[in-house]
């Protein structure tokens, strides 16, 4: 039996839900954990939204589960959804979370901002449950200096002012965000260089397989067999080497081309069909981005 998941359309909706008060913008709220009033029947249920919502979990003991990881909150750690992107909350005790908030801010508000053609630039929104911020206590104290901000704002009264200064303030707190997901990286150098080389023990043994049939292996299939989002990992690897996980596969890409026009009479169309590219020119172009000279530039000067 598939699972029944609610979606939530408006902020007055979430509102509603949890018995909070009328939100004092149509587009945007911040709420406190502590005046949530749960009932057991959002027990197991998950909900998706038109909703971009970033929370800051603590002392409480609450499960989160979305993809396919349940996640167990420490203090200090802060959580990423994106509109449409399916959760659970489980085993949820908000009675000691008086510094803990969630910011929910609807997609219309976003799109309608000059943070629309940035989104995509914050990858943690697109990150598992098990790859969220753990954070520091002054780092705790910036992210909620700013949610006060934002609140402050839109309590007193709106006016044509009102959007661009939230918009600006949850700019700030997302870029704060992205410099602390750096410095997670740098703090995990151990963990991240163990990832590194199970990585590219992945790619060996799988250029070692007919590519042919098999295809040129993607970032999410990479991801799934290191069991974490295709973005967190190609984060994790540009934060190590300077290079995204798309750069490491097309590098193991060109080093087995390299092998294919030296070690063998293949042409270059050949080649390209054997290495899984559905049309030559593709890997020409790759090949030369990576090289500088064409594949027949190589054969030929070497």
């Amino acid at each position: 039996m598939s699972k029944k998941i609610i979606h939530v359309k408006t902020i007055s909706d979430v509102h509603n839900m949890f018995g909070l008060s009328k939100p004092k913008h149509p587009l945007i709220s911040i709420i406190q954990h502590a005046d949530l009033q749960l009932t057991t029947d959002f027990e197991e249920c998950w909900f998706s939204s038109d909703m971009y919502m970033i929370s800051l979990k603590g002392k409480q003991q609450a499960k989160l589960k979305y993809g396919q990881n349940n996640y167990d909150f420490q203090e200090g750690t802060m959580v990423f959804i994106a509109p449409n992107q399916a959760f659970a909350a489980q085993d949820t005790d908000f009675s000691d979370s008086e510094d803990e908030w969630s910011i929910l801010v609807h997609k219309d508000f976003i799109a309608q901002s000059t943070l629309g053609k940035q989104m995509d630039n914050f990858h943690f929104f697109k990150y598992e449950s098990n790859e969220a911020l753990h954070l520091s206590e002054d780092e705790k104290a910036s992210l909620t200096e700013i949610a006060h901000k934002i609140k402050r704002e839109y309590n007193q009264n709106i006016d044509k002012h009102t959007n661009e200064i939230i918009c600006v303030n949850i700019e700030s707190l997302l870029k704060y965000c992205q410099r602390y997901y750096d410095r997670q990286f740098i703090t995990r150098q151990s963990q991240n260089k163990e990832t590194l080389v199970r990585f590219e023990g992945y790619l060996r043994n799988y250029f070692k397989k007919d590519l042919s049939t098999k295809g040129i292996p993607t970032v999410s299939q990479c991801g799934e067999a290191l069991k974490m989002s295709d973005h967190y990992l190609s984060d994790l690897l540009r934060a190590e080497t300077g290079k995204s996980a798309k750069e490491h596969i097309d590098l193991f890409l060109v080093d087995k081309a390299k092998h294919l026009l030296l070690q063998s009479n293949q042409s270059i169309s050949e080649v390209a069909y054997e290495l899984g590219f559905n049309y030559p020119n593709h890997f020409s172009k790759l090949f030369k981005s990576k090289t500088g000279l064409s594949p027949s530039e190589f054969r030929n000067h070497n």
